[in-house]
C-alpha cells in the first residue's frame, strides 16, 4: 500500500516508516499537520497513519479535512490520550481506528493490515436500498433525500458482515475479530462506539434504531428487509 504517516516525533516517525517499509509498503512521511494535510490532499493514499497531537494543525482537523476530501481513504489515528472521549471524537471526525501510545510494532502492523484488507473474494454486495435510503458500499456513501454521507471502510465492513448474517444475532466479539481484526472482551466497547457513529448515518432516528438493532446481552442484528 501507499501510506502517509503524519507524526511530529522524529524518532517515532522514522520507526513507523521503517516498520511499514519493511512490511512492503510505500511510505511518505510528514512532521506536522499542515505538511501532512497538504500531502494527503495532493496525492492519493491507501492509508493514513495520523498523530492526534500535531504542531501547526491539530490531528483532528487534519482527519476531518482528509475525510471530507477523500472519503474512501482509511485513517489510523495515533494518540497518547487514553480517554474514551478522545477516542469517540476521533471516530466521529472520521478515523477508522486508533492506537494508543505506547504501542507495539506487532499491534500497529496488525491494524494497518486490517484497514488495508479488501472485501472477501467473491463479495458481490455493493448496494442496499433501505427505507428510501441508498447505501452504496462500493463508493462508500449513504444517499438520502439528495444528501450524501461518507462511510468509512470499517463501517462498510460492519454493514457487509451484519447484512450477510442477517438471519442471526452477531456478537460484539465476532465483529471485533472479523471486522476490526482484534480479539479480547475488554475491547468490545470499541464496537459499541463504532455502531453508535454508524447509526447516525443509517438511521432516521438513531435513538430508535430500525436498521441495526441491539439484542440485549447478545450483540447486534440487521432488522431491515
Amino acid at each position: 500500500m501507499k501510506v502517509l504517516v503524519v507524526e511530529d516525533e522524529a524518532s517515532l516517525r522514522d520507526g513507523i516508516v521503517d516498520l511499514l517499509t519493511g512490511d512492503g509498503h510505500t511510505v511518505v512521511a510528514a512532521g506536522d499537520g499542515v505538511t501532512g494535510l497538504e500531502a494527503g490532499l495532493r496525492d492519493p493514499f491507501e492509508l493514513v497513519v495520523l498523530d492526534l497531537m500535531l504542531p501547526r494543525r491539530d490531528g483532528m482537523e487534519v482527519c476531518r479535512r482528509l475525510r471530507a476530501a477523500r472519503p474512501g481513504t482509511p485513517i489510523l489515528m495515533l494518540t497518547a490520550r487514553g480517554s474514551e472521549d478522545d477516542k469517540v471524537r476521533g471516530l466521529i471526525e472520521g478515523a477508522d481506528d486508533y492506537v494508543t501510545k505506547p504501542f507495539s510494532a506487532r499491534e500497529l502492523l496488525a491494524r494497518v493490515r486490517v484497514l488495508g484488507r479488501r472485501a472477501p473474494a467473491g463479495e458481490s454486495l455493493d448496494e442496499l436500498v433501505i427505507e428510501g435510503m441508498r447505501v452504496d458500499l462500493a463508493r462508500m456513501v449513504v444517499e438520502r433525500e439528495g444528501t450524501q454521507t461518507a462511510l468509512t471502510p470499517r463501517e462498510v465492513g460492519i454493514v457487509r458482515w451484519l447484512y450477510r448474517h442477517k438471519e442471526r444475532v452477531v456478537t460484539r466479539a465476532e465483529l471485533l475479530e472479523q471486522v476490526f481484526g482484534q480479539r479480547g472482551d475488554l475491547q468490545t466497547r470499541a464496537v459499541d462506539m463504532a455502531i453508535a457513529v454508524l447509526r447516525k448515518k443509517l438511521e432516521r432516528d438513531p435513538a430508535r434504531p430500525t436498521v441495526i438493532v441491539s439484542v440485549k446481552g447478545a450483540g447486534y442484528a440487521w432488522r431491515v428487509g
